[in-house]
């Protein structure tokens, strides 16, 4: 058991640095390249926040445990929505423009409720996951319409972009770095897999309440502590922007790319109310930000209460 811990802890410390690497990497190049903020804030950023969750749950699927992917996916969407918009929202009141939480927020909500309709049948299959594929291009193609059309607030990419390029380098230099970065990710998404199969099997736990607790909470680490720091400098915009980045990318991309490679049946007891609170968390937050466009502490404190009632319930 204290190999599996290792690996685990180790896993989930050499990803959440590697994957924050491989942004910044990431985001230095599409500046470079000319791509407007808000293009790299919904797109570059999102996808690259949700590099954790996509390199472990593809991991998962390639060993033929899409229980501990799919876990994953509905583990950190839940985290996100209540853990880190809760702890943000207690740090300081989360304001945001009405109109980007109609839009980008409703456009998330689809995403989680079509995969949570897709799990119903405790089944992905690889058509499913090709049409959440599809739905990740076609919601890209929206956040890049709204960008075009200024639908879309630049100040929600702006502060995190500049805090995240650092100083200038050569274009080699971020290539180089980008590639070592994803090397990593890869090499710590898979010590992560390893440490929690190993460690569910000594527990006698199903991968899946792994996925749905452990490795999810490990996953969202980064967004909780992107938020925190964005709440206590009172930039609103980004904590919600990144929330809702991350599940629309965990929902599509993640689960579509992990049943393409691994289809399976989902087995777990656990599944359904996991995807149920999934769905139910995200149709909470998004009525407590559209009375008035903001999350405020007491609001905060029940996305919290509701976390610790999914991990309690979840557990036993």
């Amino acid at each position: 058991m204290t190999l599996a811990v290792a690996l685990l802890v180790g896993g989930l410390v050499l990803l959440t640095f590697s994957a924050d690497r491989l942004v910044v990497s990431a985001v230095a190049l599409s500046r470079k390249s000319g791509l407007s903020p808000i293009l790299i804030g919904a797109v570059v950023v999102g996808l690259g926040t949700s590099a954790p969750e996509l390199s472990v749950s593809i991991s998962a699927a390639l060993d033929n445990d899409l229980g501990l992917a799919v876990g994953n996916v509905v583990g950190s969407n839940i985290a996100n929505v209540t853990l880190v918009i809760g702890a943000a929202a207690l740090v300081s009141p989360l304001r945001s423009q009405v109109l980007v939480l109609r839009r980008e927020g409703v456009l998330m909500f689809f995403a989680v409720a079509l995969l949570g309709w897709f799990l119903y049948d405790q089944e992905l299959v690889r058509i499913e996951g090709l049409v959440l594929l599809v739905g990740l291009v076609v919601a890209l193609w929206l956040l890049v319409r709204w960008a075009r059309d200024g639908h879309v607030d630049e100040s929600i990419a702006e502060p995190q972009l500049e805090e995240l390029e650092g100083e200038e380098r050569p274009t080699w230099f971020h290539i180089v770095a980008g590639l070592v970065s994803l090397g990593l990710t890869l090499l710590g998404a898979e010590l992560l897999v390893t440490g929690a199969s190993d460690l569910a099997v000594q527990l006698g736990m199903s991968s899946t309440l792994i996925g749905l607790l452990l490795v999810a909470v490990g996953t969202s680490l980064p967004e909780l502590a992107t938020a925190l720091a964005s709440a206590r400098r009172r930039e609103s915009d980004l904590v919600i922007g990144n929330i809702v980045g991350s599940n629309l990318f965990n929902s599509l991309a993640v689960a579509g790319s992990a049943a393409v490679v691994g289809p399976a049946a989902l087995d777990s007891d656990l599944l359904i109310p996991a995807v149920l609170a999934m769905v139910g968390v995200s149709a909470i937050a998004g009525v407590f930000s559209l009375t008035g466009g903001r999350v405020v502490r007491w609001e905060g404190l029940i996305l919290l209460l509701a976390f610790a009632t999914y991990a309690v319930l979840i557990s036993v």
